[in-house]
């Protein structure tokens, strides 16, 4: 029998809906019962489902999935409560008992929430449970947002240091153009790193029932894979999708792990929401990228935003077109402000150790995509 695997699963919209963009309870139960064979092989599973939306949008009378952000809410509300009953009761007969969990931004970006969360992952995992995971989309504000379920997927599968992170879709991978309009494209099975020229291959959203598509989904990859784990994408149509995702990935396209961010870089990079922006010079732009200087208040030439010492910032070239990095403020906007004016500027705005520069994977994940 193949080595236990702690796997995260990521099923979108269009591998749970019907034609009508309702949810389709066959295709529900067929995701279930390959997740049912895989712990039965004493695989450690998380789900992260997405189809709140439209599991609730019909129930309110809605005839196509809504687009304000009141009416998403409202048929999220609605929808994942229907959500959650359809997978009780199909990993029920399995003996399975599946656990609802809905997250928001600030239980990664804040360290305490980050541990506790952690934690009920532990206990449910040790427990054999299956926890089923969504955006809180109800309450959820957008600067509080995920933003879509592959970069959740991406976040709970560093959060857990799993073996695996598994992107179902409606297509076999990534392509080198969109399939479904170019019968040249050819599907890419190996991505060893992250570059621009993906982006190329990656359109938008795939289907009118989705937030997500293949940009989200290289995003996703960026994070999960700087965090150590690999990242398959595959299509959830064939009947062993899930096992062949597991173990003979041989139909889709796997992202290699990268050597492992560490956990400060990671939060920076990934997780922490900016709370201020700085422009600077060409010579403390230098020392950042090609020194392992820190940032110095006498470098600085423009600072935006109100923040406190602690908070993120996002620090841009000099001309404010191109983002180089993000980092930790040492000082308040305040005091930061008043450093720069001054005659002779002194003091260290953002500490080289509390400093992360922007390599063009995490330029994409800071890109609104």
């Amino acid at each position: 029998m193949a080595s236990k695997k702690r796997i995260v699963f990521k099923v979108g919209t269009s591998s749970l809906t019907g034609a009508g963009g309702g949810l389709s309870s066959g295709k529900l139960r067929g995701i279930v019962r390959q997740l049912a064979v895989l712990h039965a092989a004493g695989h450690e599973l998380v789900l992260v489902s997405s189809g709140a939306v439209a599991a609730g949008f019909a129930a309110l009378g809605f005839e196509r999935r809504p687009k304000r952000i009141a009416d998403k809410q409202a048929a999220a509300a609605v929808g994942q409560s229907l959500l959650m009953e359809e997978y009780t009761a199909a990993f029920l007969p399995e003996g399975i008992a599946a656990a609802q969990i809905l997250l928001t931004r600030s239980d990664f970006a804040d360290p305490r929430r980050y541990r506790n969360a952690l934690q009920a992952f532990d206990v449910l995992l040790a427990r054999r449970a299956v926890p089923v995971i969504n955006e809180n989309d109800a309450v959820t504000v957008d600067e509080l947002k995920v933003g879509d379920n592959d970069t959740l997927s991406a976040q709970v599968a560093a959060m857990l240091r799993a073996d695996l992170l598994v992107l179902l879709t409606d297509v076999d991978g990534l392509y080198t153009a969109n399939p479904r309009t170019d019968p040249q494209a050819w599907r890419i099975a190996r991505v060893g790193q992250i570059g621009a020229d993906l982006l190329a291959a990656a359109g938008g959203a795939g289907s009118a029932n989705g937030t997500g598509g293949m940009r989200t989904k290289i995003k996703a990859a960026a994070i999960a894979t700087h965090a150590g784990v690999p990242v398959y994408i595959c299509s959830s149509q064939k009947p062993d999708a899930l096992w062949r995702a597991a173990f003979a990935q041989d139909d889709g396209t796997l992202f290699a792990a990268q050597q492992i961010m560490k956990t400060q870089k990671q939060w920076l990079a990934f997780y922490a929401p900016s709370r201020g922006r700085l422009r600077i010079d060409a010579g403390a732009e230098h020392a950042l990228a090609h020194e392992g200087g820190s940032l110095l208040a006498s470098g600085i030439l423009a600072v935006d935003g109100q923040f406190a010492a602690g908070d993120v910032l996002t620090v841009y070239n000099a001309e404010g077109t191109r983002i180089l990095g993000k980092g930790r403020a040492k000082t308040d906007s305040g005091r930061l402000k008043t450093l720069c004016a001054a005659a002779k500027p002194r003091g260290v705005a953002v500490h080289r150790d509390d400093w992360i520069g922007i390599t063009p994977e995490l330029e994409l994940f800071l890109q609104d995509i």
